[in-house]
């Protein structure tokens, strides 16, 4: 299913990855203890800036400030709405 959002100019909208819900000895982190993820995957991008071509494209893993872009939820799922430039990384 396509999304009907086209970020603007260097923007990009990420799916952040969920939280983690259990640690790697097994006890589960109840939702207040849980960390903001700083992953997600690129699932939209906007045309970029007359001086500046887009580096991330659509299907990107990519790692991200803690308290970086703008949350919006859509249909039911939650996104985040950033600049390129506070992307810090594609894995």
């Amino acid at each position: 299913m396509a999304l009907k959002i086209q970020p603007l100019s260097d923007r990009v909208l990420v799916e952040p990855q969920e939280a983690e819900t259990k640690t790697a000895s097994g006890l589960y982190i109840p939702d207040s203890a849980k960390e903001k993820p700083q992953q997600g995957k690129v699932v939209a991008v906007g045309k970029g800036k007359k001086d500046h071509n887009m580096t991330v494209k659509v299907g990107d893993m990519v790692l991200y400030g803690k308290y970086s872009g703008s949350e919006l939820k859509y249909e039911g799922n939650d996104y985040l709405i950033m600049r390129e430039e506070d992307i810090l990384a594609i894995i």
